[in-house]
């Protein structure tokens, strides 16, 4: 962890060079369950919510509707312990391996993706 030139803690420079973000300074971050691989949702990063993250050993997103930030399980009890964290080769996201405790979408499923299946009309082989 970096520290600004006011001892504000700061995401390490070199990882922030690293991060491609939205115009609005945002990265995706994707949470997977680490043992098992499943997807469990997407929420968005700043560099304050990664920085976080990493020093936490919890997930925090920034809320895009709320403007604010959210520790994954601070209201729900359904929190997520952070086993690793890297980012894609172009930086542009984020992947969070946790351990899931309770459901991880808040509509109380597993994960966000449970009710969401389109189907497929691929020709036949």
């Amino acid at each position: 962890m970096s520290s600004s030139t006011s001892g504000t803690p700061v995401l390490d420079p070199a990882i922030a060079a690293r991060l491609k973000r939205t115009a609005d300074g945002l990265v995706p971050a994707i949470a997977q369950q680490y043992d098992t691989g499943e997807v469990l949702m997407l929420g968005w990063m700043d560099d304050e919510a990664l920085r976080r993250t990493l020093t936490s050993g919890r997930c925090t997103y920034w809320s895009r509707s709320r403007r604010e930030y959210w520790v994954k399980g601070d209201t729900s009890g359904h929190v997520q312990h952070v086993k690793s964290v890297a980012l894609d080769c172009d930086g542009d996201t984020v992947l969070v391996r946790v351990d899931q405790v309770g459901a991880a979408c808040h509509t109380g499923d597993r994960t966000c993706f449970d009710a969401g299946r389109l189907p497929l009309d691929t020709p036949e082989k």
